[in-house]
């Protein structure tokens, strides 16, 4: 096949998703990898694809603002949705946290609650839950990036295969009508999919300004998330996606007095 076509089959391939794996698109397109990675190599080249560790996604979205400044912004929102998201939660209960910025808001949200058993990759939500209230807390380990003080790679991914909890705790950087819920990382995304799997309920906690738009790297089939937790109702059109999908959407209220 020449090399022209496959560079528009992948195109074609990264439309759908706006992001893929190497390895997926070489069993898509049923050649060998180091293939993709050169056409990948030149589509990039004429910047038409952006290239990440094992993967390639659309230029098509603004890159995601370092963590800190996540956790400085729409702080009341994510004090709203933790709040809602600590009230789902019981004392007692097991649960895997996410790296987002709104998941550790959850994670602050929960340092009343006692005899938690948590599994995260995060070391902000190990240190705000650790060593109090007669929690259990398990670090994913691997190396800790310097942007965001999250583990990831082959270790955290081993690591949190070892557990099977009661919820799982994610943030979603957009959310659209089309894809669903949707990243910017491929490691995040990728710990997001391994963490779902090993959870009896998975929910994402997103404010609402995530609707509407897109990142590169989808989480998953929103029909494996149970329930999505914001502070505002989604537009009529991604409300419509997410029922269709089984997504249960609550929208977070004030706790009572």
């Amino acid at each position: 096949m020449h090399s022209t076509h496959r560079e528009m089959e992948i195109l074609d391939e990264l439309k759908v998703s706006g992001s893929c794996r190497i390895q997926d698109l070489a069993r898509r397109l049923d050649v060998s990898e180091e293939t993709i990675r050169r056409n990948v190599k030149k589509l990039a080249g004429r910047g038409l694809v952006r290239k990440v560790h094992g993967g390639v996604y659309l230029p098509d979205a603004v890159q995601e603002a370092p963590f800190a400044q996540r956790m400085d912004e729409n702080p009341d929102a994510k004090r709203l949705i933790a709040g809602q998201l600590a009230r789902m939660i019981k004392n007692g209960d097991s649960l895997i946290l996410d790296i987002g910025s709104t998941t550790a808001y959850v994670a602050r949200a929960l340092r009343g609650h006692h005899d938690l058993f948590v599994v995260t990759n995060s070391i902000a939500a190990a240190q705000m839950l650790a060593t109090r209230n007669n929690n259990r807390v398990f670090m994913a380990g691997g190396e800790l990036r310097a942007h965001d003080a999250g583990a990831f790679g082959r270790e955290a991914i081993s690591f949190v295969r070892q557990f099977s909890v009661q919820y799982a705790v994610l943030s979603a950087a957009a959310i659209d009508a089309e894809t669903g819920f949707m990243l910017f990382d491929l490691q995040e995304a990728e710990f997001s999919r391994e963490i779902i799997q090993h959870a009896g309920k998975s929910i994402i906690a997103a404010d609402a300004t995530k609707f509407g738009r897109r990142a590169p790297v989808r989480i998953e089939a929103p029909d494996v998330v149970d329930t999505l937790v914001t502070d505002a109702a989604p537009p009529p059109d991604i409300s419509a996606f997410l029922t269709d999908a089984g997504v249960n959407v609550v929208v977070a209220e004030t706790a009572p007095q």
